[in-house]
């Protein structure tokens, strides 16, 4: 009896998110610039907007939210091939260090600067410096991150990514980039997989093929970068919990074990044990469960909340955008690549 009330309890919020995700993921095929993903969560900030969402409905998009979103991002290692990043890890490792840096860093200045949370500020910099939306949503369990910092971080790194699309060939064909130049450019200053994709295709067949590669070894630094925020916010948080009496975190708090398993997934698909015909139902499930995910996230958000929040954490996801963008381009240029 207690599971059937259990799953009673859940099955409205599922329901509500499944709907949205298949709806979401219907118009991502006919917008593939924004995305599925983006999608749902736009279409649930707005459903919240319209319509405050009811308290029978929380505690399936709690578990969705939580719960489906880790097992998406699990999923997706099964996507990377480790033997490809080793491949490309030559070319483009050396530029990641410092994108990655820069993004950090210029998130943590400015966050400060323009008094952004510090999980916002740093939700921006994952976004920016590492893979967008994937990024975001596999820090903010770590984080302990606001529904409305997601929202906020997902929009602000979304926003750019589109203008990135159409800038980033126009820049390159100024620049007289080469196909190689363009594309490790564009795998390690634009955000998004898909943006990635839209973008170095656009330049060339060449740059696109190897902007995708280079986007899949920038995708692995989640889990290093994950395992150290987990380290950084267990001692953010140690004082808050201690004061409101919670016990300080264990190692189950300290380390996200479902990062590990994402790691197995990339190993598992590496050794090639993944059957093919198991390939592409895995990444779609792992794609519709992201978007159920950021639908659960949207249904949460309180968009008045977020408008309070004012320009700031746009500004900041321009500044950090920005700041990648150059150092990719610069550090090409001094390293003799361009």
């Amino acid at each position: 009896m207690y599971y059937f009330n259990k799953a009673k309890k859940l099955s409205s919020g599922i329901g509500m998110t499944c709907l949205i995700a298949v709806i979401a993921v219907l118009m991502g095929k006919i917008l593939p610039i924004i995305g599925g993903s983006i999608l749902a969560l736009f279409i649930g900030i707005l459903c919240n907007f319209i319509s405050p969402v009811e308290n029978e409905l929380k505690e399936g998009l709690d578990f969705v939210s939580r719960r489906l979103l880790r097992l998406a991002i699990i999923l997706l290692g099964t996507g990377l091939s480790i033997s490809k990043v080793l491949e490309v890890g030559k070319y483009s490792l050396f530029v990641m260090v410092f994108t990655l840096t820069a993004a950090f860093g210029s998130a943590y200045v400015f966050g400060n600067l323009l008094k952004i949370n510090w999980k916002l500020s740093n939700l921006i910099g994952a976004g920016t410096g590492i893979c967008g939306g994937s990024a975001i949503a596999a820090l903010s369990p770590v984080l302990e991150a606001d529904d409305t910092d997601i929202a906020y971080a997902m929009s602000a790194t979304f926003i750019f990514d589109v203008l990135m699309i159409l800038l980033f060939p126009l820049m390159g064909k100024a620049l007289n980039l080469s196909d190689l130049a363009f594309g490790l450019w564009t795998g390690t200053a634009v955000n998004d997989t898909s943006s990635v994709v839209a973008a170095a295709y656009a330049f060339s067949d060449a740059a696109g093929n190897f902007a995708t590669i280079v986007k899949l070894t920038r995708t692995t630094s989640i889990v290093p970068i994950t395992l150290l925020f987990s380290i950084i916010a267990s001692y953010h948080n140690r004082e808050k919990k201690l004061s409101s009496g919670k016990a300080t975190p264990g190692l189950s708090n300290l380390f996200p074990w479902f990062i590990l398993i994402f790691v197995l997934g990339s190993i598992i698909n590496t050794l090639g044990l993944i059957p093919a015909n198991l390939y592409t139902p895995i990444k779609q499930g792992s794609k519709f469960l992201m978007a159920m995910a950021l639908a659960a996230v949207g249904l949460k958000t309180d968009l008045r909340k977020m408008l309070q929040s004012g320009i700031q954490p746009m500004i900041l996801g321009f500044i950090v955008s920005l700041i990648v963008v150059l150092v990719s381009l610069i550090v090409q240029f001094l390293s003799g690549q361009i």
